[in-house]
């Protein structure tokens, strides 16, 4: 060997095997918590819109129960505060969440309240979340097309 291989080969730094491989466990750890942090906030995000949907559908449920006396009698419509309040409340207990119901005038307010899994944000402390959503509706006579 000449004296420039030989200086070549000394000029290599001894201590960087495995590097990396260290760098790589420490990315694919990052990208593994990415990945829980978002398939976690994508499940509330889920919930969330689950929650509307079981309040929008109570309240739906409610707003069907008018008084039929009424409105053969005179065309009046209104709702029949007691069947309206029993029917979303019926309903939320079919789904599985629990929550208020409020009658005023011709709406059917529901707030739903449910428990939702969270499988991925167990890691973090946070294997349910309390979702909770809020929607109206109305009664409707359909009218002329």
């Amino acid at each position: 060997m000449t004296a420039t291989m030989r200086s070549r080969v000394k000029a290599q730094p001894a201590g960087d095997a495995g590097v990396v491989s260290v760098t790589m466990a420490c990315v694919g750890m990052i990208v593994v918590l990415m990945a829980a942090i978002l398939l976690g906030g994508g499940s509330v995000f889920a919930a969330r819109t689950r929650a509307y949907d079981l309040a929008a559908e109570a309240a739906r449920a409610g707003a069907q129960h008018i008084d039929l006396a009424a409105y053969r009698a005179g065309g009046v419509l209104r709702l029949d505060p007691g069947p309206a309040v029993a029917a979303a409340r019926r309903y939320l207990a079919a789904a599985g969440a629990q929550g208020q119901v409020m009658v005023a005038g011709l709406m059917v307010t529901v707030t739903a309240t449910s428990v939702q899994r969270t499988p991925m944000l167990a890691v973090f402390g946070r294997p349910t979340v309390l979702v909770t959503a809020t929607a109206s509706a109305t009664p409707s006579t359909g009218g002329d097309p």
